[in-house]
């Protein structure tokens, strides 16, 4: 075989090569980069936030592969009234032990709604507790 031939068939095996390459970077690692910018952006961006007074009552941590803080906050307004619950999500673990220790309480949540978040992985509610104060009796 001439070598100019040989160059040629190289050339063609190695363009062969790229197009793999890119086909790999368009149909794997670029859908992979925009899903992690999009859940960094529902993470970091909250559509709300506020607070909710009531009585913790429950706090737990739970999930199969994913274990996040989930609890509920029974708001009453009058007593003797049907307390409206708000679920919530703790992604941070000394946050959900204040929550913990108020148990049964009076508090004032702190909160912020990620609305958006493509999976449970990071807590099932679309409310995010950041911090937490007792309210005295």
């Amino acid at each position: 075989m001439n070598p100019i031939a040989e160059s040629s068939l190289s050339n063609v095996s190695r363009k062969k090569r790229h197009w793999g390459i890119w086909i790999i970077l368009i149909f794997l690692i670029l859908p992979a980069a925009l899903l992690a910018g999009y859940t960094w952006v529902t993470l970091h961006f909250a559509y709300s936030s506020g607070d909710r007074a009531g009585y913790i009552q429950k706090i737990s941590k739970k999930g199969w592969l994913c274990k996040t803080w989930e609890g509920e906050l029974a708001m009453v307004t009058l007593p003797g009234t049907v307390p409206q619950i708000f679920p919530f999500s703790v992604r941070d673990d000394s946050v959900a032990h204040q929550i913990q220790r108020a148990a049964g309480q009076r508090v004032a949540l702190t909160y912020e709604e990620h609305r958006g978040v493509p999976t449970s992985c990071f807590g099932e509610t679309k409310y995010f507790v950041t911090g937490v104060r007792p309210i005295g009796q």
